[in-house]
């Protein structure tokens, strides 16, 4: 199990940064940070099972930034506006 929960963290992430990176629009963006949250939960997952604190501390603060993203391009209705 520890395998599989590692390679789909590592997967998930890689897919997701590229989502993000590409700027595809708010909504590719948006289940760019869906992704990387569940990438995220695996990482925090593998870290509880094989004992890594530095891991799943990294993950933890990770989640609550995708959670962030989640809101921001999924949940809001406007983007932010610059003020001049």
């Amino acid at each position: 199990m520890i395998p599989a929960l590692e390679w789909f963290a590592t997967i998930g992430g890689i897919v997701a940064a590229f989502m993000i990176s590409l700027d595809f629009g708010r909504r590719v963006t948006g289940w760019g940070f869906v992704l990387f949250a569940f990438a995220s939960l695996a990482w925090v997952g593998y870290g509880l099972m094989d004992e890594e604190g530095g891991l799943l501390t990294q993950n933890i603060v990770l989640f609550g930034i995708n959670l962030l993203g989640i809101y921001r391009y999924l949940i809001r209705k406007r983007p932010v506006e610059m003020s001049a």
